[in-house]
């Protein structure tokens, strides 16, 4: 492995102020997922010096690379929650603009929310005014027999078609992201793991190590910006942020199911939400290469695990069926686990996107879903935030 030097070392021939170790920074993000790039990517056009460090060797590395990579329209999102509703739908537009200015592969397949019951019709409804509310006008009711024109293997009582819903290679976004942050300046160190900070009433110092080897090189910060997802929590603490300015953790795990063979469906299918439950529902998602696996559960663990039990493809069946009745017994194969970053525990309302600001530190909790398609209209609400310290 490269030392930290070496990784930091063009950094540092830049911005060293003298020939010390320490390496001049106006802003440092920690975490490399899609939200900290694309909050790299806002300040370095901004025309801030801005290193983003991450202790892993590949960028997006935990919650960003293990989700459906669905481009959110914005539908779901009550007025409890607004920073989610108006920057899922902000978000949105700003990652199809990016994704097709910079090549980055993306789809909108569109999608169907599908109700079963008559109960269901009336949730369908409340959901298309919440969208409505949220700036997605282009909803449009369907009959069972319109849904099952465009989708033949789905059961419903009828359904709704969200036109702007689409896919997106999420790593093919995060290299875009990068790319872009390092064309404007910004400096990406991977294997730097945050060790301890202090602050000296001018800005703050923050000691690194190499993931490594174990080499520590100080960096000097007038803001930081905490995007570390399922460690934000830990990631405050190390920058001496107050216990009780920091929003607790729950961990809500997700295991998706592969589906064998050809996909029966063109465009995503989702269930009405279950009310108090962490997720939307066990959905079926096609992705670029035209593959379709069901998921995510919801199971709360206290730490990270990203095993998937075979086992747990049980109650997958029956909640399939009951939009996709013909789901042939044995076609279910493992695939891939996530966790959800939530500052929500078990049976409580979904909590919003959080934003806290301890003097020049800039922290963000909760950045769970819809944070992917969230991720540049978060970067510019980071940046105001940053500009005010």
């Amino acid at each position: 492995a490269f030392s930290a030097m070496r990784r930091i070392l063009p950094a540092a021939k830049r911005h060293a102020r003298s020939f010390s170790s320490t390496v001049d920074f106006d802003v440092a993000v920690i975490g490399a997922g899609v939200v900290g790039l694309a909050v790299t990517r806002a300040l370095a056009k901004a025309g801030k010096d801005v290193i983003c460090l991450d202790g892993e060797g590949i960028i997006g590395s935990g919650t960003s690379s293990r989700n459906s990579e669905v481009v959110h329209a914005g539908i779901y999102y009550p007025e409890s929650t607004p920073n989610k509703a108006a920057m899922c739908v902000k978000g949105k537009h700003m990652l199809y603009d990016f994704c097709e200015a910079a090549g980055v592969n993306h789809k909108r397949i569109t999608k169907l929310i599908v109700a079963t019951s008559p109960a269901q019709e009336e949730q369908l409804v409340k959901l298309q005014q919440q969208g409505a509310k949220n700036g997605v006008l282009d909803l449009r009711m369907l009959t069972a027999v319109e849904a099952q024109t465009i989708e033949p293997h789905v059961r419903c009582t009828a359904a709704m078609l969200s036109p702007s819903t689409g896919v997106v290679d999420s790593h093919g976004f995060m290299v875009a992201l990068q790319g872009d942050a390092e064309a404007a300046g910004a400096t990406v160190a991977l294997f730097s793991r945050l060790l301890r900070s202090a602050s000296d009433g001018v800005g703050t110092r923050l000691v690194v190590a190499d993931a490594a080897g174990g080499e520590e090189v100080e960096i000097a910060v007038s803001a930081v910006v905490n995007a570390g997802g399922l460690h934000a929590q830990w990631v405050s603490r190390q920058l001496g942020v107050p216990d009780e300015e920091i929003p607790s953790r729950h961990l809500a795990r997700g295991v998706y199911f592969r589906l064998l063979g050809r996909s029966p469906f063109s465009r995503l299918v989702y269930p009405i939400p279950e009310p108090n439950t962490a997720g939307l529902g066990v959905h079926a998602t096609v992705d670029l290469g035209g593959q379709c696996r069901f998921g995510p559960d919801v199971e709360w663990v206290e730490q990270e695990d990203y095993s998937v039990e075979p086992g747990r493809c049980a109650s997958f069946y029956e909640a399939i069926r009951s939009y996709f009745p013909a789901l042939p017994d044995d076609s279910l194969v493992p695939d891939y686990a996530g966790i959800r970053p939530k500052i929500s525990g078990p049976g409580a309302p979904a909590a919003d996107f959080t934003f806290r600001q301890h003097g020049a530190i800039v922290g963000l909790y909760g950045i769970e879903s819809p944070g992917l398609t969230a991720s540049m209209a978060i970067a510019d609400h980071v940046l105001g935030m940053v500009r005010s310290v």
